[in-house]
């Protein structure tokens, strides 16, 4: 029996809500709403894409359908084994968007990508995802570069997050791919203690 099988639909949902992968708050500086996506807290293994996609259609998506806003995903940390759904997954998320929220979006600020998630994008991006929403997307190699986007204030970081971005100025290789973070494997941010602190993207 795998992991998501184990568990209702009803309890992976609770599960999204309590981890708050998914988190709307505060604004850019252009006053757009901000949707906070930290990767390092989806659970990949314990929920499915249907339980997903009713997650984002009815706590989400109604939210953003009137108005402009950003996103800021949070990549630090991810582990694939652990956080990615896979591409169709990703796929088939990205379709039950309503045409309005896409159209509302106006920038995915894409924090401490690395060069393999760099090109996964770069390679399956523009199958994935339509090129407007490609177009939107926004690098950003450091959190001092978030803050020329996002007001300081209005969007909370975990400290894994700050605490990353220290690595990476020490041992910039990092950013290339050349190098690992071999933190220790437990960590009291993450919200699963399942969840590997070792950055492999």
């Amino acid at each position: 029996m795998n992991a998501i099988s184990s568990i209702s639909a009803l309890e992976q949902e609770e599960l999204l809500l309590k981890l708050e992968v998914f988190k709307i708050k505060g604004k850019d500086k252009h006053g757009r709403k901000i949707l906070r996506i930290i990767g390092k807290f989806f659970p990949a293994r314990f929920v499915s894409v249907d339980v997903v996609r009713k997650y984002l259609e009815e706590r989400i998506f109604p939210k953003l359908e009137k108005r402009k806003f950003s996103v800021v995903y949070v990549h630090s940390g991810v582990d694939r084994g652990e956080n990615f759904p896979g591409i169709s997954a990703l796929r088939s998320i990205y379709e039950a968007i309503p045409m309005t929220v896409k159209e509302n979006l106006e920038a995915v600020y894409f924090i401490h990508p690395g060069l393999q998630s760099r090109l996964f994008l770069a390679t399956f991006g523009r199958f994935l995802f339509t090129p407007g929403l490609y177009g939107k997307l926004r690098y950003v190699s450091r959190v001092d570069y978030l803050w020329e986007h996002v007001k300081r204030n209005e969007v909370e970081l975990p400290e894994f997050v700050y605490d990353h971005d220290e690595d990476l100025e020490y041992r910039p290789f990092m950013d290339y791919g050349l190098e690992s973070d071999h933190r220790a494997s437990a960590s009291l941010d993450s919200p699963l203690s399942t969840y590997s602190m070792r950055c492999i993207s």
